[in-house]
């Protein structure tokens, strides 16, 4: 009995543990007072505006850390819905530049989808990286991806996600 009540317990820590993977060691050590900011997510998924969608969550997820980061909005010259995301980007990093920001968060979502299926899990892969503005200097980066329960919805996948990547900086 013991040996299947250790086994089941083993299944169940390999199910869990294969439902997510984070890839990343970053040691740099980071000013958590400095001037931070948060630039667009590449879009990579099939889903549209999964990275509008993942910016909105990673704004909360750095500010439950304690960083209050601007935002990239850009101005009413530039029709971003034109824009290529790299572009969008690089707009957002210009943007950096000139608020003399010290660090930004920007990155891209590989995966928003839920799963074919008769479950339908959500699944989310993201990456993110901290870059110094003034030389474009990428000072951390990690990535994860997730799929979640079948019920679970794919905001609260994205959040865990995120929360594990950001909880992995190292803050001064």
């Amino acid at each position: 009995m013991q040996a299947i009540r250790s086994l089941s317990l083993a299944v169940a820590a390999t199910l869990m543990v294969g439902c997510s993977s984070f890839t990343g060691k970053n040691n740099a050590e980071l000013s958590s007072s400095a001037q931070w900011g948060v630039l667009p997510l590449v879009n990579y998924s099939q889903t549209p505006q999964a990275g509008e969608r993942s910016e909105q969550i990673l704004l909360s997820v750095l500010s439950s850390r304690g960083l209050q980061p601007q935002v990239y909005t850009p101005s009413a010259k530039v029709d971003t819905a034109l824009l290529e995301d790299n572009e969008r980007q690089e707009a957002g990093m210009q943007w950096a530049r000139s608020q003399k920001l010290d660090y930004v968060v920007t990155g891209s979502v590989e995966e928003w989808q839920y799963k074919n299926g008769l479950d339908g899990e959500p699944a989310v892969g993201i990456s993110l990286r901290v870059v110094e503005p003034a030389t474009g200097r990428v000072l951390w980066s990690n990535s994860g991806a997730r799929a979640g329960w079948s019920r679970e919805s794919l905001a609260g996948s994205a959040q865990k996600v995120l929360d594990k990547l950001v909880g992995d900086l190292r803050l001064e």
